[in-house]
């Protein structure tokens, strides 16, 4: 079974606090280039349930500020897709919590989709998350090459996502949903409003088969809280990326600390 699906599983059998998943996002090459595997050595160790590693990319159109800045120092300091094959090679001789690769088609386009995948498959990487890939585009093209390599696909949906929509993402897919808590890009929100909370509610009111895991603007304990009241999990990627730009690696355990 793959790790993602393993991980669902697990958080149904625990109650309360810690059946809720908490996921961190960052940006591979940043800090420092050879930050990659240390950092996700780091989440596991603080007891992080999932890892999405992101692709840096010039173009990121949905990521803020913070997650921009942190891509062009990693591009900056020489981190390519095939360089961040070579970090993850023996990366699962180290931790087994699930890995996801997180990035922009583009990317994954010119390295060559099944070239991407069947590597994905031999690091050990257990989902991909590109936000600008079409649930139409990706089961005409390329769902066959995903499952050929046991990849999960993890889709997005918003506030603006149709209930229709929605359901046909809830149908194709596997793992989680990966819920965009705003319309916004990332980092932009500072606590969810009652609009943010109607749509956590009207979506668990869906009883999809898929759990939802929220992102996009959870920075702390009390957002952490306020996303995963109806929701599986959290994920967090602009403050943590803030954290380590501020405190360095070696603080990862004080950050997690705090959110738990």
């Amino acid at each position: 079974m793959n790790r993602i699906n393993q991980k669902m599983q697990q958080k149904n059998q625990a109650t309360g606090a810690p059946g809720k998943l908490l996921s961190i996002y960052f940006t591979s090459g940043y800090p420092n280039l050879d930050d990659t595997v240390t950092i996700i050595q780091q989440l596991e160790k603080n007891g992080v349930d999932m890892v999405e590693i992101g692709l840096p990319f010039s173009d990121p159109l949905a990521d803020g500020p913070t997650i921009q800045e942190s891509s062009t120092v990693a591009l900056k300091n020489g981190m390519t897709t095939e360089k961040l094959f070579e970090q993850l090679r023996g990366v699962r001789d180290l931790v087994s919590i699930p890995l996801i690769a997180m990035g922009y088609f583009n990317p994954m386009l010119q390295y060559g989709v099944e070239a991407f995948c069947k590597k994905c498959h031999e690091i050990g990487i257990d989902g991909i998350i590109m936000p600008d890939l079409p649930l139409d585009v990706y089961q005409e093209e390329y769902e066959a090459i995903f499952k050929k390599y046991g990849l999960i696909n993890i889709f997005l949906i918003t506030p603006q996502t149709s209930e229709e929509r929605i359901r046909e993402i809830d149908e194709a897919s596997e793992g989680f949903i990966y819920m965009v808590s705003s319309a916004s890009v990332t980092g932009s929100k500072s606590g969810f409003g009652t609009e943010q909370e109607a749509y956590f509610k009207r979506v668990a009111s869906m009883n999809l088969k898929n759990p939802q895991i929220v992102g996009f603007g959870i920075k702390d304990a009390q957002t952490f809280q306020q996303a995963t009241k109806t929701a599986k999990g959290g994920i967090i990627g602009s403050a943590f990326i803030k954290h380590l730009t501020e405190h360095g690696v070696a603080s990862i355990s004080d950050f997690i600390q705090r959110i738990r």
